[in-house]
C-alpha cells in the first residue's frame, strides 16, 4: 500500500515519502556536492559521442544539470542563509564505452527523480516546490533522451 487508508479527517493522510525540511535540505546538499563528478562524466561521454547530433543532445542535458545545481544552491541559500560548500568524497569512475556511459546516465537520471521527489515532499508549498517539480520533469525528459540515444547506438551496431 502506498498511503495510509483514508479516514474521515483528511489531515490523517500521510504519504509514504514523507520527508522533513532538514532531510530535504540534506538531500539538496548531497545532490549539489556531486557536481564535480557530474562534470567529469558529461565531459567524457560528450567526447565519446559518435556524432555531433548525439554530442549536442548530451551537451543540452549537461547544461540543464548546471541550471539545476544553480537553482538548488539558490534554494538552499535562501532557506538556510548558508552556501553549500565541499565536494563529494566519492572518486570518479571512468566509463569504458559510450554505451556504458549512456546506460549509467539513464540510471542516474532515474535515481535523481527518486531523490528529487523526496526533496519535493520536504519543501513547503510554493516556489521551491514548484522549482523542484520542474527539475523532476527535466530529469524525466533527460531519461527519454538517453533512451533515444541508446536506441540509436544499438541500431548502428
Amino acid at each position: 500500500m502506498y498511503w495510509t487508508p483514508l479516514s474521515q479527517n483528511r489531515s490523517d493522510f500521510k504519504p509514504i515519502w514523507e520527508t522533513s525540511l532538514p532531510q530535504a535540505l540534506n538531500l539538496i546538499k548531497e545532490a549539489v556536492q556531486g557536481e564535480r563528478n557530474d562534470e567529469l562524466f558529461y565531459d567524457e561521454i560528450i567526447k565519446l559521442a559518435p556524432t555531433s547530433e548525439q554530442a549536442s543532445i548530451i551537451t543540452s542535458i549537461r547544461d540543464d544539470e548546471r541550471g539545476h545545481n544553480f537553482m538548488f544552491r539558490g534554494m538552499f541559500k535562501e532557506i538556510t542563509g548558508q552556501d553549500i560548500t565541499g565536494i563529494s568524497s566519492e572518486q570518479y569512475q571512468r566509463i569504458s564505452s559510450y554505451e556504458e556511459g549512456l546506460e549509467k546516465a539513464l540510471q542516474g537520471e532515474l535515481a535523481a527523480v527518486e531523490k528529487y521527489r523526496k526533496i519535493w515532499f520536504g519543501l513547503p508549498v510554493g516556489i521551491y516546490r514548484d522549482t523542484v517539480y520542474g527539475i523532476i520533469l527535466d530529469e524525466l525528459k533527460h531519461a527519454s533522451k538517453y533512451n533515444y540515444l541508446l536506441t540509436l547506438d544499438r541500431t548502428t551496431i
